[in-house]
């Protein structure tokens, strides 16, 4: 699990690829202090998995779903990404609750820069996400907790304070560039529990019969609602 607090940028140095399954070889120096073999660093807010080290550069592999899913699959050497590793139950929690598990990718559309902060605009390659992104709510954008500033039906919003976009790879990107996308699992639970708890409790499969909800104000009336 990670903050969404950007630790450290890296360079990539090498990609060694099977067919949709990677091999990544980045250069760091902060998130290597203390590492072991297994552990878990966000890389551009996927995690990934430490197979091997050294003083300087570390190994990791993307397997073929998180190749597919992802935007990993566009990196190329020598591109900077966003290092976050896993967060200690000690430390503070500065951003919201990041898994490191992508829903999907988008695309940056706009860049604005303003006195204080740039604001990007974001077009997800999935419409169904917009479900989780809600105005003031949290969202990452390559591994960065970010708060989502106002949305319409296909694109949202982020306002990116000076000291994020100098510590983020964000000061790279340009409109055009893919991003890697994962919305509040907060959201995601409550949607989740909403839809079991509407379903019939003698016949389970009623949860997604039509991929929908049968929470409906005839249903809420019949519950005392």
């Amino acid at each position: 699990m990670f903050t969404g607090l950007i630790e450290e940028i890296g360079s990539l140095q090498h990609i060694n690829r099977q067919g949709e399954s990677l091999v990544l070889t980045i250069r760091a120096k902060r998130v290597l202090e203390g590492v072991c073999l297994g552990d878990s660093i966000s890389v551009n807010g996927v995690c990934l998995t430490v197979i091997r080290f050294d003083t300087n550069t570390v190994l990791m592999d993307v397997t073929a779903e998180t190749f597919r899913r992802t935007a990993l699959n566009r990196l190329i050497p020598g591109e900077r990404v966003n290092l976050e590793r896993a967060m200690q139950v000690t430390a503070r929690f500065g951003g919201h609750i990041v898994q490191g598990h992508v829903d999907g990718t988008g695309f940056i559309r706009d860049k604005e820069v303003q006195v204080h902060a740039v604001y990007f605009t974001i077009e997800p390659g999935d419409s169904s996400l917009f479900r989780y992104i809600i105005p003031k709510g949290s969202v990452t954008i390559d591994g960065i907790s970010l708060t989502v500033v106002d949305t319409n039906e296909h694109r949202f919003r982020v306002s990116i304070i000076p000291h994020t976009l100098a510590e983020t790879v964000l000061q790279y990107k340009r409109p055009g560039d893919p991003v890697n996308l994962e919305t509040d699992i907060i959201g995601k639970y409550v949607e989740r529990l909403l839809l079991w708890n509407a379903a019939d409790v003698t016949d389970r499969r009623a949860v997604h019969p039509n991929g929908g909800s049968r929470l409906s104000e005839a249903f809420l009336k019949e519950h005392g609602f």
